[in-house]
């Protein structure tokens, strides 16, 4: 019998979990019983409040990421901008600091368990810093975001990559069920829920199989052109300016998700800035830093509180720092620090 646990945890979204349970709760009486589905949480049994007018759902059990099967992750319901408690961004930063990142990370590791997700689901993975390098899709307001954790976003309806397969927006749910469902017990199971639901699955089902199309767009060797020009640097103009930033800086970060205390060492040479971010024992370098007139930008590869890559825009002023960090759709981080004698 192959097992489906939909997992559920504070503020997530109604029609990203519902829709699939049903999904699998028919796949279940016209199998005769060939699959069993419930709901579950990180914790154990508990109503869950999801993000949509706080309406509860029972959930009967608590995750086992070691059972053969299918485990499912929705995303979040709330408002999509802001760092308020019920927004997406406040939901999502608070689950991935709970236990269930490391329970998905354990069943990723499982060869007979596929990890699945609808919407923001792959948000909380990939902010765990669970799909670095892997193709994934999420709702099209967080396809930035999720390219900011290192996964590789792809705006498919519905993407799989092996033991993980991913739904783009709240409805692809439907979809993303309906393709493992497919995947597990043949088309006719699927077609027959389909028609039952009076529902068409949308788009095609991308994988990393078959021929690689030829780009006819341009877009390609555009992008290159463009993170050759940052990597080389862009002349200013303003000598004086370049090195305005030289040196050690002390800074805060006030994020979302809290204060984060890094040291920045800024040099330039041969006309480009350089830079490395010490945080604790950790050290990354600048990514891409460049100067856009008064400002010094670059990206920076980040593992706490959250796996990102965090777009940094300063400007010094004397000995201080200010400027933000940002990351597809979490609110933006406000930078402030003073250059260390």
């Amino acid at each position: 019998m192959l097992s489906v646990q939909i997992v559920l945890f504070d503020g997530f979204d109604l029609l990203d979990a519902l829709a699939p349970y049903e999904v699998f709760c028919v796949a279940e009486m016209i199998t005769e019983n060939a699959l069993s589905v419930e709901l579950v949480t990180a914790e154990g049994p508990r109503s869950v409040p999801s993000g949509t007018n706080g309406l509860k759902i029972e959930a009967g059990d608590r995750l086992d990421p070691m059972r053969p099967g299918i485990i499912l992750v929705p995303g979040a319901s709330g408002p999509v901008e802001g760092d308020g408690p019920d927004s997406v961004p406040s939901i999502l930063g608070r689950t991935v600091h709970t236990a269930l990142p490391g329970m998905l990370g354990k069943a990723l590791e499982q060869k007979d368990v596929v990890v699945a997700t609808v919407c923001g689901g792959s948000l909380v993975l990939a902010m765990a810093g669970l799909l670095e390098g892997r193709p994934a899709v999420t709702n099209h307001l967080g396809m930035d975001l999720l390219g900011a954790t290192g996964a590789v976003p792809i705006p498919a309806r519905v993407v799989d990559d092996g033991n993980l397969v991913s739904g783009g927006g709240v409805t692809s749910g439907l979809d993303a069920a309906l393709y493992l469902v497919e995947r597990e017990f043949g088309p006719r199971i699927a077609y027959e829920i389909e028609q039952l639901f009076e529902y068409e699955r949308r788009g095609t089902v991308w994988r990393a199989t078959g021929m690689a199309p030829i780009r006819l767009t341009g877009s390609e060797p555009q992008k290159a052109e463009k993170q050759a020009a940052i990597k080389v640097g862009t002349p200013t103009g303003k000598t004086q300016q370049e090195f305005a930033f030289d040196g050690d800086w002390d800074t805060t970060i006030a994020t979302p998700f809290g204060k984060l205390q890094v040291r920045l060492s800024i040099v330039t040479y041969n006309g480009v800035v350089h830079g490395k971010a010490i945080q604790g024992n950790e050290t990354v370098d600048f990514l891409d830093s460049v100067l856009q007139g008064d400002k010094l930008v670059w990206l920076l590869k980040i593992t706490r509180p959250m796996r990102l890559n965090l777009k940094f825009e300063v400007a010094v002023d004397g000995d201080h720092m200010t400027g933000v960090a940002k990351a597809g759709m979490l609110p933006a981080s406000k930078l402030t620090g003073r250059r260390i004698p």
